[in-house]
């Protein structure tokens, strides 16, 4: 069985005999849809929509039918992201209007909100400690602790020089993965409490959705470059360094082109300034001619590096811990059925496709 929401409709496939997926559900919505969640336990099916509506329908048995059970009024604009959560009876919400709020699906009543400071871009929630995680389009992640009608802002973190563009939670290892328009995957050790963030390093376009497998932990990030990344996280990753900050390269100690005194002492002409990916320190383009991927700093394409550190990489350390796929579409969203093994990705050519993962997810 697929579900998809596409301008406004909502539609509902289901496996025939044949092999093929057939539409089951036809259903027209009264504004164009935005974001979904589906909960197959109880068949619920949380729809948001562009008018700021929050539709929730209970499908049947046989996915042939479709019976409404409430609209929320929660948001003032376009609906970014919604969650509904079996175990709290919560259904929690993002919008353009910058808010984020959270409703009681029993009652329908309005539990609480919090003002972000940007527009969200992504949502994820863990039942145990009851914490929110917010990623929007500045770049900020921020956690919220949920009770029945207040919350607590915890902290909020920056990792990425573009907008988060996805969110995945990790509740066993307790380490939350963002996805960020500039191109990169961050995993943020939350659990650890040491403030640990490794950055990933795989994609040419913005990272669009993200999923995790936690029985094979193998994180699974879609991108706008067509490309399914699976990444080994069963491997003991290392922090990317701090770039160094230096009037001169560290290496060979030249002066770089804003070292306007060295420059004249030594009567030589200024370089341009670089930084080594493995060590961070500040070195000219002769003393980082050489280029490596680094794996375990999740750099696995090439990327500058210093010549001593090149020299100290081991083929061993250079083996990669990521696998490439190419989708053929822009991928915006993406779901993993763990059980199956099954991908499943929706692009911006409104075509969904089904891909065994089992060579690769196992």
């Amino acid at each position: 069985m697929k579900i998809a929401v596409l301008a406004r409709t909502v539609r509902v496939w289901l496996k025939r005999d044949s092999g093929q997926y057939w539409p089951s559900i036809y259903h027209a919505m009264p504004s164009p849809c935005s974001c979904m969640s589906f909960n197959p336990e109880t068949r619920r099916l949380s729809i948001g929509l562009d008018n700021g509506t929050i539709s929730e329908f209970i499908l049947s048995e046989d996915y042939n039918k479709m019976t409404p059970v409430k609209n929320y009024q929660a948001h003032q604009s376009r609906v970014t992201m919604v969650l509904f959560v079996l175990e709290l009876e919560w259904v929690l919400s993002t919008g353009q209007d910058k808010q984020f709020a959270w409703h009681c699906s029993e009652s329908g009543q309005r539990l609480g909100g919090y003002r972000t400071s940007a527009v969200a871009s992504g949502l994820q929630f863990d039942v145990e400690s009851r914490h929110v995680f917010i990623g929007d389009h500045s770049g900020q992640v921020t956690i919220l602790k949920l009770e029945q009608e207040n919350c607590t802002l915890l902290t909020s973190f920056r990792g990425h020089t573009g907008g988060v563009t996805a969110l995945c939670w990790d509740p066993v290892q307790r380490v939350l993965f963002s996805g960020s328009s500039d191109h990169s995957v961050i995993m943020w050790d939350i659990g650890g409490r040491k403030g640990t963030a490794i950055e990933l390093q795989g994609h040419n376009d913005k990272v669009q959705a993200l999923s995790y497998a936690q029985h094979t932990r193998q994180l699974i990030s879609c991108g706008g470059d067509g490309g399914i990344v699976v990444w080994n996280m069963d491997v003991e990753r290392q922090e990317t360094p701090e770039w160094l900050d230096s009037d001169s390269c560290q290496k060979c100690d030249q002066p770089f082109f804003w070292n306007f005194k060295q420059m004249w002492d030594s009567k030589k002409i200024g370089l341009r300034q670089h930084h080594c990916r493995k060590c961070g320190k500040a070195v000219c383009g002769k003393c980082s001619s050489k280029r490596s991927s680094i794996p375990l700093m999740g750099f696995e394409f090439e990327v500058r590096v210093c010549d001593s550190c090149h020299e100290a990489i081991t083929d061993e350390e250079r083996a990669p811990t990521a696998t490439f796929h190419d989708s053929k579409h822009n991928i915006v969203h993406v779901h993993f059925d763990a059980t199956r093994g099954w991908l499943l990705t929706a692009g911006t050519d409104k075509v969904i496709k089904l891909w065994d993962m089992t060579p690769v997810v196992s």
